[in-house]
């Protein structure tokens, strides 16, 4: 951004950490209400800005985030000094998030957006079992695994790396479709694709081996089906400080031992 901002909000994890910051930032900085604000200010971890995100979807506000969190990669780190100016430099980042459309067992539908990932998962000690096809096509007739995900490339450093999916760099135009603990076939690590793939999820034999979707924080149970798809019509921008930006977090997380 070119010019700081005249109005920022600052929000808060319920934390120990974090409320402290929003005092020390609140006696510093002029703050004003969400609703008042051009510009909002997330202390906390990855989860809150993911919470801050979604929050503040229907205004488009820029977001810039600061560590006082348990995982950061979302956020820069946090410093009371300078925050004008470092707003100003900061580099933005535009996402996308992930459509979720799931319907459940009594053929309800339920729609709900994810910025990192929707995965789907097994409700009970047997394995779910899956269709996955992709614009249309059946790409996999029939995955036997805990469940699968769906991962941005901001949320490809997420749950999808700890399912050993790729890590995606940004900008590059592709989704990871990612097994997790894959039973059959054992081999398939899953799939890259184009980011504008549609990708719909069948559940096969729910009477005993029932599965939940999940979009980022939002579940639905017992689900028969999922679409999900990239909404380019909704937008949110991160701001990052240009020495440590995400992209070069997501270069050198490819790089960590």
């Amino acid at each position: 951004m070119s010019t700081p901002p005249r109005r920022i909000a600052v929000v808060a994890a319920e934390t120990e950490p974090a409320q402290q910051a929003l005092k020390e930032l609140c006696t510093r900085y002029s703050c004003v209400p969400p609703e008042r604000a051009d510009l909002i200010v997330s202390l906390g971890g990855d989860g809150f800005m993911l919470e801050t995100l979604h929050r503040f979807l229907p205004t488009g506000r820029p977001i810039y985030g600061m560590h006082r969190g348990s995982v950061g990669f979302l956020m820069n780190a946090y410093s009371p000094d300078g925050l004008y100016e470092r707003i100003a430099g900061a580099q933005p980042v535009v996402l996308h998030p992930l459509e979720m459309i799931a319907e459940n067992e009594h053929g309800s539908p339920h729609q709900a957006l994810a910025f990192n990932e929707v995965s789907l998962l097994r409700e009970t000690r047997q394995a779910a079992k899956l269709r996955v096809s992709v614009d249309g096509v059946v790409r996999l007739e029939e995955l036997m695994a805990d469940g699968i995900l769906v991962a941005t490339p901001v949320g490809s450093t997420a749950y999808n790396l700890s399912a050993h999916g790729p890590i995606i760099p940004l900008g590059a135009g592709v989704l990871a479709l990612t097994p997790i603990s894959a039973f059959r076939p054992r081999r398939w690590r899953g799939a890259l694709l184009p980011h504008l793939a549609r990708v719909r999820i069948d559940a096969i034999e729910t009477d005993k081996r029932p599965v939940s979707a999940v979009a980022d924080f939002t579940e639905v149970r017992d689900v028969v089906s999922v679409q999900v798809s990239e909404n380019r019509d909704i937008a949110m921008t991160l701001l990052f400080d240009h020495d440590f930006n995400l992209e070069e977090r997501v270069l050198k997380e490819q790089f960590a031992s």
